[in-house]
This record gives structure tokens, sequence and C-alpha cells, in this order.
């Protein structure tokens, strides 16, 4: 009877939710992708011109070298936010006092803007390299640090959360028989604790992935894709391209859809991976 009722009144709850997704994301993005094989600076105006956009992205050194350092960035976040949250959460499910304050310290980064967290990090950087006669903007390497630095320091204690959770969720009986069998920690982790927390991994995987990969604002603030546009990451090129340079609206709209194509094709083949590895747990 339930069931029946419910079916009856689906459409009704579903169809604002459907609209809403069909007018502000399938019509935008199917206009998009139009775009990007039209030559425009307007949506009237567009004027077809096959792959030629395409072509000139391919062949652009500038949005090349954006993917790799994009690329670089990601790998090395993805770890370090995973490593270091994940070892947050174990420290903070044991036996040690003032957990919940920690846990709410860590997580507050993560509720401040972009733009204003981007400027607070290029300040304390600056800071620290001017004694010495650098800034953030000397060179890429200081750059790259800072926005891994940044990213890390945002996103630690949302994965940390995340972690807990599936931490807390392992039976206390499955780790104390364990431990009555002379099971070590190390074997506890390996054995227990890291397939139980998969689902988790899984989660926090994917949000790091995809922030890493979409990260713009940060960028902006911090570096602006200084020095000479070797800290500019995806997001960025792309914004500079559709905005910074007249005539390029549609190679900036090329470029855009091969950004969602990447990080769609990256995420879901790391959905795949880690799913995999939970069925198998």
């Amino acid at each position: 009877m339930q069931g029946k009722i419910l079916s009856k009144y689906f459409p009704v709850f579903a169809l604002p939710t459907l609209l809403a997704f069909t007018i502000v994301f399938l019509i935008p993005f199917i206009a998009g992708v139009y775009l990007s094989f039209t030559s425009f600076t307007t949506v009237t105006d567009a004027t077809f011109v096959g792959l030629q956009n395409y072509k000139a992205v391919f062949s652009d050194f500038e949005f090349g070298y954006s993917f790799l350092f994009t690329f670089a960035f990601a790998v090395v976040s993805v770890i370090t936010v995973n490593l270091i949250a994940f070892g947050l959460a174990l420290l903070l499910t044991g036996k040690i006092k003032g957990t919940n304050f920690f846990r709410t310290v860590f997580f507050m980064p993560n509720l401040i803007g972009g733009i204003v967290l981007g400027y607070i990090w290029q300040l304390i950087i600056n800071g620290i390299l001017l004694r010495y006669g650098y800034s953030i903007t000397s060179n890429e390497g200081f750059g790259f640090l800072g926005l891994v630095a940044l990213m890390n320091w945002q996103m630690i204690g949302y994965m940390m959360i995340i972690y807990i959770a599936g931490i807390q969720n392992i039976p206390t009986q499955l780790l104390e028989a364990a431990k009555v069998d002379g099971a070590s920690y190390p074997t506890l982790l390996g054995k227990i604790i890291i397939p139980s927390v998969m689902p988790s991994i899984t989660i926090c995987l994917f949000l790091t992935i995809t922030n890493s990969f979409k990260l713009f604002d940060q960028n902006l603030a911090l570096t602006a894709g200084a020095p000479a546009g070797k800290t500019r990451m995806l997001a960025l090129d792309i914004y500079e391209t559709f905005y910074g340079r007249v005539g390029y609206e549609g190679i900036g709209q090329a470029k855009a859809v091969i950004f969602f194509l990447l990080v769609a094709l990256i995420s879901l083949l790391q959905l795949y991976i880690t799913s995999k590895k939970e069925h198998e747990a």
C-alpha cells in the first residue's frame, strides 16, 4: 500500500528537482558543447567552425603545461591529504582527551572561502619568504608547494571527519577479538581497519581528486598563475582563455569540454578501482 502511494506521488516530488537539473545544468551543458564547435563573442552570433577550436587546444603549449602542472598537484595533494587525514582519524578515535575539540579545530579551515584562504596563505608564505629575498611568485616551486599546503590545510579536516565515521562503524568486538588473538597494530590496520573503511576511502579519494583538478579561486588568489603562467592550473587557464583573450571564446569553451571529460574520466576510473576493492574487502 505504502509503495503504491509513493509511486503515485513520485512524479510530483521529482518534477521540481528534474526541472531545476534540466534548466541549471543539462541545457547549459548541451549549449556549451555546441559552442565549443563555433566561433562566437555572444551566444547569438555563433558561427560553426567544426573541430578548429579543438585543434587549437591540442596545439596550445600553455594548456598542455597547465594540465601537467594540475596533474602533478593533484597526485601530491590526494596522497598527502588522505594520508594525513586518515592518520588524524586514527588518533582522534583513540583514547585521548579533547577529541571533539580537535575535530572541530581541524574541520574549521574547510568553512573558509577559497579566495579568502588564498590571500591568507599568500600573506603567510610571503611573510616567511620575504625574509630571504623571495616571494611565492619568485619561482614555480614556491607556488606549487604553496598550493599543496593550502589544499592540505583546507581539505584534511573534512576528509578526517569522513574517515572517523568509517572507523567508528567498525564493530568493536571484531577489533577486540583480533587483539585477543595476538594481532599487532600493523596487522589490525592492514587486515581489519583499512578494508572496513574502504567506502570512506572511495568517497575521500573522489572528493580530493575532483577538488584538486577543479581548483580555481585558491589558485587565482595565491599566485594568479605567476611567474609567467608556470603555476596556472587548468581551471585558471580556461578562465583566462575565455575572458582574457578577444576572439578565443570558442577555444576557451573547447578547453572547458576537454577539462570536463578529463575530470570525469579520472574520477570514474578511481571510483571503479576503489569500488572493486570494497567488494574484495
